[in-house]
């Protein structure tokens, strides 16, 4: 029989996020590569839509704990759900997006399982049926390759835009949904949310934006940003920024992307000014379609994108804005 991998399921305000998605994509992929199935698990409470939406995709099943301790997120209910359900059903893997929620309860779940925790990985590869994950360290500037030593379950995370939600492959028909009764009524929940973290008070979710324009030291100036707010409005895209132009206070840091800033991967990436250093380019390599605008032929930036022009960005931004207006007239 095959590897089994379970992907856990993220939600908020009702809705699956796009992380759920991308590690979705990673199960279906490696369960195929190992000859296995993949399932979901969701938690929560007053999730059946959820489980729904999720059993329409290409999955065996779609496990189900619900309960009023899980209505809202807490690492000690999540944990305290995960450990029975991991145990009595021993998957072989189990994959979470590497978002802030993962980061809080997947090394306590990791723990009180006596497991290994791999996480912020970027790709993997099967060789010889041994599962070798690649995460970055040193701020990206090097990738490690990682795989567990012990038995399983292996417990993994992925990057944001590791892999491409719209990727993920459908059902033909409604994948079973099991209900998994879980007692939590003599769990402690040490811990009660409060607001949703954010990088700031203005902060703004890079993450799910489809179009994005990001602006590096290229521009110069502050005063020059009214140009890349201009190309911004007429394609419909947030405004990103390298770490340089936020370390100037030219943009908040909540637009910043990168390593040390948000990962994304949108539709559209269009690079403005932008070198391409490693910090820079971990944090959207992921994007599906890479555009750069360089005076520098030998800019890293081009080594990635799909699509390059060397120029100077104060002569094509102003006719890539007219083209765009006159294409929407």
């Amino acid at each position: 029989m095959g590897a089994s991998v379970f992907v856990i399921a993220e939600h908020h305000e009702g809705r699956l996020n796009k992380g759920t998605w991308e590690a979705l994509v990673a199960g279906q992929r490696l369960a195929a590569q190992l000859s296995g199935m993949v399932a979901a698990v969701v938690l929560g409470h007053g999730v059946a839509r959820l489980a729904e939406e999720l059993a329409s995709k290409a999955v065996r099943e779609v496990l189900v704990v619900e309960d009023e301790r899980l209505a809202e997120y807490t690492p000690d209910g999540y944990t305290a759900a995960l450990v029975p359900v991991i145990r009595q059903e021993a998957p072989d893997f189990v994959l979470m997006s590497h978002t802030y929620q993962a980061r809080d309860f997947a090394p306590k779940l990791a723990a009180a399982l006596g497991k290994a925790l791999v996480s912020d990985c970027i790709a993997y590869r099967v060789e010889d049926g041994t599962v070798i994950y690649t995460r970055p360290i040193f701020q990206g500037k090097i990738n490690a390759e990682v795989r567990f030593a012990d038995a399983p379950p292996y417990l993994v995370t992925f990057q944001a835009g590791a892999f491409r939600a719209d990727e993920v492959e459908p059902a033909a028909t409604p994948a079973p949904i099991r209900p998994l009764s879980v007692d939590l009524s003599q769990v402690p929940i040490r811990t009660r949310p409060l607001e949703r973290f954010r990088e700031a008070k203005q902060a703004v979710d890079l993450g799910s934006a489809e179009r994005i324009v990001a602006v590096g030291r290229g521009i110069k100036s502050e005063e020059n940003l009214a140009l890349i707010r201009k190309l911004a409005e007429v394609l419909g895209a947030e405004i990103g920024a390298s770490r340089p132009v936020c370390d100037s206070g030219w943009l908040p840091m909540d637009r910043q992307i990168g390593s040390s800033g948000q990962t994304v991967s949108p539709k559209l990436y269009l690079a403005i000014g932008i070198s391409g250093a490693i910090q820079h380019v971990v944090g959207m390599k992921g994007s599906r379609t890479i555009v750069a605008i360089n005076k520098d032929p030998e800019a890293p930036i081009f080594d990635i994108a799909d699509y390059g022009i060397v120029g100077d960005l104060f002569e094509i931004v102003p006719a890539l804005i007219k083209a765009l207006e006159q294409i929407k007239e």
